[in-house]
């Protein structure tokens, strides 16, 4: 019996691994034919199908500037792959740098480093990104700034307790005795060790990435007019969504649609490589 459950499970996370494949793969192809794809650019208004409801000539209707819904939610693909790519790509480089060194070194390195991480641990993201954005400025760039400031700590964590791990081992003292020094040690023999557990973080960090950003667009305080960016069209959708409900429904579905990919992907990846690991 525990054969079977456990033979279910495995067949489950396999088909949860495809089904994520499969839908970021779709979202890649989109962003990167977005051109070929869109029957219009982003930024094209014509007037006259102001706030035309979906049909064959916009088959996601138009918003109140006769733009193409259809293409910009096509366009806005690419904003949420650079949200993705980048957020994690700035979080991965502040978070490991920080947990090796606390995770190496200890002492009164770990004790200040650990300070400022459990301070970035503890404070609600949304909060500390409303402060980074206020200091750095409104623009899409500057929230995916800010979104990953707030969100470093999850993999300096991570990093931290393996290096603690690993450090004492037999094969990093071969490293030391060959005459290493401190930094090919952490990048060359602690770091490989880790990199494991970072595509996990990494995984299921993207959605959260997607989501804070969309909620700081939303809010205004991250992509500005006219950019295709989901959340600025959900916000100015809230305005029109009784006589225009097109405007919210179609970028919230592909908002959706890409959260849920992430997410399935993410786990998939957790449960195969580390299910017993936990993150925020």
């Amino acid at each position: 019996m525990k054969g079977k459950e456990k033979a279910l499970r495995c067949k489950k996370r396999h088909i949860n691994l495809i089904i994520g494949i499969v839908m970021i793969a779709i979202l890649v192809l989109v962003a990167v034919f977005a051109k070929q794809l869109a029957p219009y650019s982003y930024d094209d208004a014509i007037l006259a199908d102001k706030l035309a409801p979906p049909g064959a000539k916009h088959l996601f209707g138009a918003d109140a500037y006769g733009r193409d819904v259809f293409s910009r939610i096509i366009y806005g693909s690419r904003i949420a792959l650079q949200v993705a790519l980048t957020s994690v790509a700035i979080q991965l480089v502040i978070g490991v740098t920080v947990g090796l060194l606390c995770g190496y070194f200890g002492g009164w390195i770990d004790m200040i480093l650990c300070f400022f991480m459990d301070v970035t641990w503890a404070m609600p993201p949304l909060i500390m990104a409303f402060a980074v954005i206020s200091v750095l400025g409104k623009s899409l760039n500057n929230a995916i700034i800010a979104v990953a400031i707030v969100s470093w700590a999850q993999y300096a964590r991570v990093v931290r307790a393996k290096t603690m791990a690993v450090k004492n081992m037999a094969f990093l003292e071969t490293g030391v005795a060959f005459g290493e020094n401190i930094f090919a040690i952490m990048f060359r023999y602690i770091l490989p060790n880790i990199v494991p557990s970072l595509v996990v973080v990494a995984s299921m960090s993207i959605p959260n990435a997607i989501m804070s950003t969309t909620s700081l667009s939303f809010l205004g305080l991250g992509a500005q007019p006219p950019s295709p960016d989901w959340g600025l069209a959900l916000s100015e959708s809230m305005s029109r969504f009784v006589v225009a409900p097109w405007l919210g429904i179609f970028p919230g579905l592909a908002l959706v649609y890409t959260t849920f990919g992430a997410t399935m992907l993410g786990e998939s990846i957790r449960d195969m490589i580390d299910p017993h690991m936990k993150v925020r």
